[in-house]
């Protein structure tokens, strides 16, 4: 698989949707997640990432124009013990709920399916970092209809062992811009990962599309120790 540039993959897409980066440091010692939220209605827009314990969830940036909370109110980011949960919905939840019942990431999972949007039904993508004793691994999956069938769901779950330094996968819910969107296809991006925290944040902000973008979380978790730093950019400030 030919690693890609993330910015040429975003900047060459005008409506991904919502996002999700995990991978390892150029220099091999962070783990790495980004996540960034897109939209296209009001509703959508009017959002924000605030933090929230070790995690972060969506607040209206402006209250008084939330119309429908149902899909676009959650706790995109959770922490449980070394394991960090990033997903575009409640699926948080249901992660941080079953993990903490010694169930696995995929059987907790397997009480969900994509969103009821139709005609749309969008994907539900979720990541997880574990990290522990200076070993890190990774998994995304993702919960899709059948070519827009609302009666039979997909489920995929890539999992990734002793990630190479400079590498990570990308996954998100759209392919482009469409009407009805149409669903991602295919195994996560490979991509490149480079630079610390500061540039690759704004690697990743400067590259979605202008007009569609929202909220970004991007966070840096050194392998050895555990503490980790984070960043979050709004574009409603």
């Amino acid at each position: 698989m030919n690693k890609l540039s993330l910015e040429e993959e975003l900047s060459n897409n005008a409506y991904p949707g919502r996002g999700i980066v995990i991978g390892k440091s150029a220099d091999g010692t962070k783990a790495v997640a980004a996540y960034f939220i897109m939209g296209r209605s009001v509703n959508s827009r009017n959002r924000i990432f605030v933090e929230e314990g070790q995690g972060i969830r969506t607040e209206a940036f402006d209250p008084s124009k939330l119309s429908d909370p149902s899909l676009i109110i959650y706790a995109p980011v959770r922490v449980l013990g070394n394991k960090t949960i990033v997903t575009n919905g409640d699926q948080t939840d249901t992660i941080y709920e079953g993990m903490d019942r010694q169930m696995t990431f995929e059987q907790s999972l397997r009480t969900r399916e994509f969103e009821p949007d139709s005609p749309n039904y969008t994907p539900r993508i979720s990541g997880i970092l574990h990290v522990e004793n200076d070993s890190y691994n990774y998994a995304l999956s993702i919960l899709k209809s059948n070519n827009g069938n609302p009666e039979s769901c997909h489920r995929y779950t890539f999992a990734y062992e002793n990630p190479a330094a400079g590498e990570g996968h990308f996954i998100h819910t759209y392919m482009h811009d469409g009407d009805p969107l149409p669903s991602f296809e295919g195994e996560p991006k490979l991509v490149a990962i480079d630079g610390d925290i500061d540039r690759f944040t704004d690697k990743i902000w400067n590259s979605l599309n202008e007009e569609n973008k929202v909220s970004l979380f991007v966070r840096y978790i050194d392998i050895p120790s555990g503490t980790c730093e984070t960043r979050i950019v709004n574009k409603n400030q």
